[in-house]
């Protein structure tokens, strides 16, 4: 068959098209490009047998140029990608540059109330092993190079036995200084350092396989939960949801807001408390302002004032003696005369936004059930996705929502009060002793209080309350150590009531065994210790082994589990692993601290806030407008586009007056406003650099000295896992997760 021609007589277009737009000669992308088929290169008999040779030859050319500007595309796209990795390395030279010339680092925290001396201690200890690395790694390099490496366990003991009986029966031989004192290094390793660190590897590797049985049987309850769909149920009948004359039950419920300098959050959050559903005879607000800035006080106050005015049934309350932290302001709340005339006390703290209807998805549970004592909501997050910080974040505690309390409450009735989201039984407070500030975690506290006391719990997986995370790595680590050092202390201290408590002996065990010493202490503990110490020190001492499903399966496992609740976080798996492991040195510390009850044991830092909105937050502030009084595009564009809830942001106009709706009153104190401008405007003259954290970084070193310790033992999967677990640690050191501040 001849080829077709066109009427300019032309052969028509054969094989694949290229097309490359061309903006301007220094930036151009290629839009479409797919792979030459093999018809592009071998035509068929008929069609090459009628073809002259010089249209053959044509043919063969145009599918040559085809392929040619397939490769230089593809060789212009890996050059940008490496383009944008040297620009990224560049950017990230740059900060380590700027964080090293701030010269600001965690031991020039001053909000710390630790004594400086214990405080360096563990960083003391740290560079101890880091310098001894060191050096053992420049032995174990020039020991290399020498012929003395080895690759069995037993490192050819014979051979040295041989040669120092070589030496003894010759004194005359000549034995080179370095070959002396490494047979001596490798004979004290042998048999004074090697077996003391495998028995130290082997009980943390017992410790570790115990807490991952119990992992394991935490998530196999959540399926079990989840497969039979067990939840708790209210009595039928226990509340009218749609009466709104108090015919249904309404029982008289207090809700407190302890805040304290947490301007970012106070309006949102007493906003969102003021729109609740419950009769307004039946409820009182009570605002537990701790707050040191009289700015603060003031604006929290006039926003009180102004939610007085719209008829809701709320007061403002702030200490004179600020003792005791949160569980000093709840107590003296609770000491209040009025507070005997209700029967339920919930608490939201400052950044939390409940949902109109929570009270009456909440305080149903307790009608006709007297043994129960409290009933807990889960946390849900607006900020959950806003950086890889976050998101590490939202794993973990998704995890604890949903497996940890969801199983406990069912199966066990207890589990740890959250401090927040959650509505008690006045009765089951009393009772148990009230708020104690022995603590910094009071609502652990009072939890197993209850407990001993027989009061029961539940958990409402269901029910969420919204709140936020922590978005910079200094707030976060401050956070963890409170809820790692608090839980220290209070075992300390309740466990002679543990003991002498009159529950089953199998509630004690639980208490004890699982619910203190195996998830509070022996899991920061082996984490560090395990994996940031003896890992690393096996390098240099090699007669004294990890397995490699110790290094890899198991913890894969663990992470792949604890990220099942949250699905959408599978492709962070790997970074939640080492970020879990990096943040030991966080854990392991506060466990310390607060187990031998050191200085940082009762330091307290109040989480730092945003002040973030969610935008259903935003769509239900919408819809409860009058159509005549809806937001405008303009308005929804700038509060969606913000996602904060600042002055200003959130204020919806209605015929041109500011209208108070849920969480966006204003207040109108013009000189306060000038103030806190001026204030501004200070801040934003200094200059803020992010904090270098000395410990993160020094273990950061000292795995990436073992990582190279390990490639001349060609140990494949702990030379891995060292390097990007050292690499993590150097992130987290130099403060390149979370938010950042230029």
């Amino acid at each position: 068959m001849a080829p077709s021609f066109t009427w300019w007589g032309k052969e028509t277009h054969r094989g694949t098209p290229v097309v490359v737009k061309m903006e301007n000669p220094n930036n151009w992308s290629m839009v479409e490009l797919e792979g030459p088929s093999e018809d592009d290169f071998l035509l068929p008999n008929d069609d090459v047998s009628s073809m002259s040779p010089y249209k053959r030859e044509k043919v063969r050319n145009k599918n040559a140029k085809q392929l040619t500007w397939v490769l230089l595309l593809k060789a212009h796209k890996a050059a940008g990608c490496l383009t944008s990795i040297a620009s990224a390395l560049f950017s990230l030279a740059s900060v380590v540059r700027r964080r090293v010339a701030a010269g600001r680092t965690d031991s020039t925290d001053n909000s710390s109330t630790e004594n400086p001396a214990v405080k360096n201690r563990f960083y003391t200890c740290i560079k101890i092993f880091l310098w001894l690395s060191v050096i053992l790694l420049g032995f174990e390099i020039a020991a290399y190079f020498k012929g003395w490496y080895f690759s069995t366990s037993d490192l050819q003991l014979q051979y040295l036995y041989s040669l120092d009986f070589h030496t003894f029966a010759n004194p005359l031989a000549v034995q080179s200084v370095f070959d002396w004192f490494y047979s001596k290094w490798v004979f004290i390793r042998v048999e004074y350092l090697a077996p003391p660190l495998q028995f130290l590897a082997n009980g943390c590797i017992v410790l570790f396989l115990i807490q991952s049985v119990d992992r394991l049987v935490l998530c196999l309850g959540c399926f079990w939960v989840k497969m039979k769909k067990i939840k708790p149920i209210a009595k039928q009948g226990a509340m009218d949801l749609e009466s709104g004359d108090g015919s249904g039950y309404y029982p008289m419920v207090l809700v407190q807001i302890p805040m304290c300098n947490e301007k970012e959050v106070y309006q949102q959050s007493i906003g969102a408390v003021c729109c609740l559903e419950w009769p307004k005879s039946r409820l009182l607000i009570q605002v537990l302002d701790d707050s040191d800035d009289p700015i603060t006080q003031t604006l929290i106050n006039e926003e009180v004032r102004k939610w007085q005015k719209e008829g809701a049934n709320i007061i403002y309350r702030h200490r004179v003696i600020r003792e005791g932290y949160k569980a000093g302001n709840l107590k003296s709340a609770m000491n209040c005369s009025y507070v005997k005339d209700y029967e339920f006390v919930t608490i939201f703290d400052a950044d939390f936004q409940p949902m109109p209807d929570f009270l009456k998805r909440t305080v149903p549970y307790f009608k006709d059930n007297e043994d129960i004592g409290l009933v807990q909501a889960r946390w849900s997050f607006v900020n959950k996705d806003e950086n890889l910080l976050t998101r590490l974040q939202h794993i973990n505690l998704a995890f604890h929502f949903e497996v940890e309390q969801q199983v406990n409450g069912i199966f066990l009735n207890f589990f740890g009060f959250n401090g927040t989201a959650g509505v008690w039984r006045i009765k089951a407070l009393e009772e148990s002793g009230g708020w104690l500030e022995r603590t910094t975690v009071e609502d652990m506290d009072i939890a197993v209080r209850a407990h001993l006391h027989g009061w029961k719990f539940i958990f409402l997986n269901d029910v969420e309350c919204q709140c936020e995370l922590p978005e910079s790595y200094e707030a976060y680590r401050k956070q963890q150590h409170r809820w790692h050092s608090g839980p220290m202390q209070l075992f300390r201290v309740c466990l002679p009531a543990i003991i002498k408590s009159k529950i089953s002996i199998w509630k004690k065990g639980n208490l004890i065994f699982l619910f203190f010493l195996l998830r509070k202490l022996v899991l920061p503990f082996y984490s560090f210790t395990l994996f940031c110490i003896i890992l690393p020190m096996t390098m240099f001492i090699p007669e004294a082994t990890l397995p490699s499903w110790v290094v890899s399966y198991v913890p894969a496992t663990m992470s792949f589990l604890n990220i099942l609740p949250a699905p959408k976080s599978f492709p962070f798996i790997v970074p939640y692993l080492l970020f879990e492991n990096t943040m030991s040195v966080t854990k392991f510390n506060a466990m310390v601290s607060g187990l031998f009850q050191l200085g940082s044991a009762y330091e307290w830092v109040v989480t730092k806030k945003s002040g973030r909105s969610s935008e259903g937050d935003l769509a239900s502030l919408a819809e409860e407008k009058p159509k005549h009084q809806r937001v405008s595009s303009e308005e929804w564009t700038a509060t969606k586009k913000s996602g904060r809830s600042s002055e200003g942001d959130l204020t919806l106009l209605v015929d041109g007056k500011p209208k108070h709706q849920r969480g966006v009153s204003v207040p109108d104190l013009e000189e306060l406003r000038e103030e806190i401008k001026e204030k501004e405007k200070k801040a934003s003259r200094k200059k803020k650099h992010n904090r270098i954290y000395t410990k993160e970084l020094a273990l950061a070193f000292l795995l990436l000295t073992a990582s190279l310790r390990s490639l001349l033992s060609a140990q494949g999967i702990h030379f891995y896992f060292l390097l990007f677990q050292g690499i993590s640690f150097l992130l987290v050191g130099l403060d390149l997760i979370g938010e950042q501040v230029d």
